[in-house]
C-alpha cells in the first residue's frame, strides 16, 4: 500500500476542557459553546476567524453540526459531523488537517461535548444502534456493561489476565486523576478497593465502569504559520489513522482496527513505540486499554497483563498512560470522552499540562475506540503528536 501524504505544516493548538459535571440541566449546545469559547480565547481567535467546524456529540439531536452554526453564529466554509464516539478525536483531527493542507479552511475548531441529564444515558442507549435494538435489547440484554463483561471474560480466559491486572490500570489512572483539578474522582483508589468493589456484570465491577457526566473538549487546527503568527504553543501531527468495521470475521473482539494500519502509523511519524513518551488510550473499560497497548505495538498480543505488571503507568512512571485520569477517573462526558486523551496529549507535548505534566514529553500517541454496535466497537483511530512550539 502506498504511504499517504504526511501532515506537514499543520498545527494543533488551544486545547480546552470545560470542567465536567455529574449531571447538568444545560443542553449539549451550551457545553459545546463553552468549550469553543475557551479555545478561541486561548488562541486569540474571533468566532468570525473560524472557517472550519467539526463536531462530535450524542445529545445534540435534533441538531447536528450544521444546526450549531446558526446557534453559535458561525459561517464556516468547511463543516464536519463526526458520529464516532470514542474514535472521534483522531478522526476529526486528520480530516481537519487535510482541510488545512488543501486550503479548504484556515482555522478549524474541533469540539466534542454532551450534556448528562437524569435520563440522558438511558435515552442514548435506547436509540444508539439498530443492531442492538433489533438483536439484543428485546431479550433484556443490559447494554455496554454486558457486552464488555463478555469481552473481558473472554480476554481473561484467552490470555490469563486477572482482575488485579485490570485493577493496576484503574489504580494508576486514579493516581493521575488526583493531579487533575477537573477530574470527577477525588478519592484515592487502592487495588483492594478495586478488587472488593460492587459487582456490575461478572467479571466487571464498579471501578471497571466509567461515570457518565456532562462536559466538553475543544482544540483548534491551523497551519504552523498561523500558530506562529498568533504566538500560541502548538503540536504537530506525526501521523493519523482511522479504520471501521475491522476484523468483522472475529467471533469476539480481542483486537481492533489499529492492527491494520500500525505500520503506516509509525512509518509516517518516523518513530517506533519506544519513541512514545506517553500513551492516551480510550478507556471506557480496562480491557479496551489492554487491547490498545497490544495492538499499538507496545507488546505482543496477549502480553498486556504482564506489561502492566512490569510498568509504572502514572505520570512519573516509565510508561505514562492516560495522564489526566482518563474516563475511568475523570469521567465520560459522552462524545467528549473521545477527545479527553487528545486534549491532554496536546497539553503534554506543548508543556502546558500543569500538575499532570510528563517531564520532557515531546511525542504522544492518542488512540480511540468507539460505537459499540451490538457486539463490538466498529470505529478505531490513532494519532501521534509531536512538539511544535512549547509554552
Amino acid at each position: 500500500m502506498k504511504q499517504r501524504l504526511n501532515y506537514e505544516g499543520v498545527a494543533i493548538a488551544a486545547p480546552f476542557t470545560m470542567p465536567y459535571q455529574r449531571y447538568s440541566i444545560d443542553t449539549a449546545h451550551w457545553w459545546i459553546a463553552k468549550a469553543l469559547r475557551g479555545s478561541l480565547d486561548a488562541a486569540g481567535v474571533a468566532p468570525t476567524d473560524i472557517d472550519g467546524f467539526s463536531v462530535a456529540s450524542f445529545t445534540l439531536a435534533p441538531d447536528t453540526a450544521v444546526g450549531l452554526t446558526q446557534h453559535l453564529g458561525l459561517c464556516p466554509r468547511w463543516l464536519d459531523n463526526i458520529p464516532m464516539g470514542g474514535a472521534s478525536a483522531s478522526v476529526a483531527l486528520r480530516r481537519a488537517a487535510r482541510a488545512i493542507q488543501a486550503g479548504d479552511a484556515n482555522i478549524v475548531a474541533c469540539v466534542a461535548g454532551d450534556t448528562n441529564q437524569i435520563d440522558s444515558f438511558r435515552n442514548m442507549l435506547s436509540s444508539f444502534s439498530r443492531f442492538a435494538m433489533d438483536a439484543s435489547y428485546p431479550y433484556g440484554y443490559g447494554g455496554p456493561n454486558a457486552n464488555f463483561a463478555l469481552l473481558t471474560d473472554c480476554y481473561m480466559q484467552t490470555y490469563g489476565a486477572t482482575r488485579e491486572d485490570f485493577g493496576r490500570l484503574c489504580v494508576a489512572q486514579r493516581d493521575n486523576a488526583l493531579r487533575n483539578p477537573n477530574a470527577l474522582m477525588k478519592k484515592p483508589l487502592t487495588l483492594d478497593d478495586y478488587i472488593n468493589a460492587r459487582p456490575i456484570a461478572d467479571p466487571i465491577a464498579l471501578f471497571d465502569c466509567v461515570m457518565p457526566c456532562a462536559g466538553s473538549e475543544c482544540f483548534l487546527v491551523m497551519s504552523e504559520e498561523e500558530a506562529q503568527r498568533r504566538q500560541v504553543p502548538y503540536a504537530t501531527i506525526g501521523s493519523a489513522i482511522e479504520r471501521h468495521n475491522a476484523h468483522a470475521e472475529d467471533d469476539i473482539q480481542l483486537r481492533g482496527g489499529w492492527t491494520m494500519d500500525i505500520d503506516e502509523l509509525y512509518a509516517m511519524a518516523e518513530c517506533t513505540p519506544t519513541d512514545i513518551d506517553l500513551l492516551q488510550t480510550y478507556d471506557d473499560y480496562p480491557v479496551i486499554s489492554m487491547m490498545q497497548i497490544e495492538d499499538l505495538g507496545f507488546c505482543a498480543k496477549g502480553e498486556a497483563p504482564e506489561f502492566v505488571r512490569s510498568h509504572d503507568l502514572t505520570v512519573n512512571g516509565d510508561f505514562p498512560h492516560n495522564t489526566s485520569g482518563g474516563q475511568l477517573s475523570a469521567g465520560q462526558a459522552g462524545a467528549a470522552g473521545g477527545f479527553i486523551g487528545m486534549v491532554e496529549a496536546i497539553r503534554q507535548v506543548t508543556g502546558t499540562a500543569g500538575a499532570t505534566q510528563v517531564k520532557e514529553a515531546s511525542t504522544a500517541l492518542v488512540s480511540g475506540f468507539g460505537m459499540i454496535n451490538y457486539d463490538r466497537g466498529v470505529c478505531s483511530s490513532a494519532s501521534i503528536l509531536k512538539t511544535g512550539a512549547r509554552a
